[in-house]
């Protein structure tokens, strides 16, 4: 069972995908980063200083909070539609760098098939079998 279990974490697509895991971890961190500290105070300058992870409604709880973080300490309900906002954004900023990451994978893979095709085409061709059996055919008669 553990020869299985070794041949099955050594197989390419488990590999891969442990990778990928790993590498989207890590470019989540990257677009948190970008959308957080980059295209929010962009967004927040067009918008007259908004802050989008602060947009929120108090539901139930007493007083008036002026971050979400202190209404979600003092236990108020809180409905934080700037987070989910901000959420949408992330994941619009996700779909389009992932999209452009398989355009250009895309590419490049028909840029390596038309020079395959191409090497292919440049091959001289010999005489075909209907060729060669004519000539032999000749040369016997002879």
């Amino acid at each position: 069972m553990l020869n299985e279990f070794k041949d099955f974490i050594a197989k390419g697509n488990v590999m891969d995908m442990a990778v990928g895991i790993i590498i989207g971890a890590a470019f989540t961190a990257i677009v948190q980063s970008l959308v957080g500290d980059l295209i929010n105070p962009i967004i927040g300058l067009f918008l007259g200083g908004v802050d989008f992870t602060n947009l929120f409604v108090v539901l139930r709880g007493e007083g008036d909070f002026v971050t979400l973080e202190a209404a979600r300490e003092a236990g108020a309900a809180v409905f934080a539609y700037g987070a989910f906002i901000m959420a949408i954004i992330n994941f619009l900023i996700i779909a389009f760098v992932v999209f452009m990451l398989v355009r250009y994978v895309n590419r490049v893979k028909e840029a390596s098939a038309k020079k395959d095709e191409a090497v292919v085409k440049v091959a001289p061709a010999g005489p075909s079998e209907i060729d060669l059996l004519t000539e032999i055919r000749d040369a016997l008669k002879r």
